[in-house]
């Protein structure tokens, strides 16, 4: 905050930023919007790859699933932010001696620079086998399964919500081969028509299913995050 000299109390200093050549006039404004958000700025001080980092937080704030002991797999994971979060809430570390320590599993198409508390693997999750795979490198099967996944934009906004759910679709489908009885999955999605069939599939498999705007995810955005508890198996 900022005294206005004229005398007319205080305003928040908003960083302005001018068309340069060779950028585009929707860029100039997503760094104009970076510049002046406030999740970017804190997710820079306390140390998250990114401002997503505040949306698991949020969430877990309110379902409590991030417990310590736990098994998390995090699919498309990069830049990182919510494996970050989840090292720290499930006691990856062991940092915590009265508790028990759980197990942060990252998972991306892209190799990643190591988060500590995280076990990283370039891997497609849509393979064949992956889903044995990562029930091999945990030892077992996970408590919660947590995409964070968006297709890449095509400018359209109905094939790219098409696009969404249909990854957020292949992302149960693994849930369901590696959750643990009374598991946890969380995915985000669009808001829109097209994932009624994704929430019905959900009703059938988990004993309750919730829909989502964490205060993290932009007001302008149409994203909303599906939050599945209670696996049925």
């Amino acid at each position: 905050m900022t005294k206005n000299t004229s005398g007319r109390g205080q305003r928040d200093l908003k960083v302005k930023v001018k068309t340069a050549r060779g950028r585009t006039t929707s860029s100039t404004r997503w760094l104009q919007r970076q510049l002046n958000d406030p999740y970017v700025k804190r997710a820079q001080v306390e140390g998250y790859r990114g401002r997503a980092a505040f949306k698991i937080l949020e969430l877990d704030d309110k379902f409590r699933f991030l417990v310590p002991g736990a098994r998390i797999v995090d699919l498309g994971c990069a830049p990182g932010g919510w494996c970050q979060v989840a090292a720290k809430r499930v006691n990856a570390l062991g940092e915590r001696r009265d508790k028990k320590q759980g197990t942060v599993l990252g998972i991306d198409l892209q190799e990643m620079e190591p988060i500590a508390g995280t076990e990283l693997y370039q891997l497609d999750f849509m393979d064949d086998g992956a889903d044995i795979q990562v029930k091999d490198w945990l030892g077992g099967k996970a408590d919660v399964v947590m995409s964070d996944m968006a297709a890449s934009s095509s400018g359209h906004k109905q094939t790219d919500h098409l696009r969404i759910i249909s990854l957020c679709e292949a992302a149960a489908y693994f849930a369901f081969d590696v959750l643990e009885t009374g598991g946890t999955f969380v995915a985000k999605v669009l808001a829109g028509g097209a994932e009624g069939e994704l929430q019905k599939l959900l009703k059938q498999r988990f004993e309750k299913v919730a829909n989502v705007k964490p205060p993290a995810s932009r007001s302008d955005s149409s994203e909303k995050f599906v939050v599945a508890t209670g696996f049925r198996g």
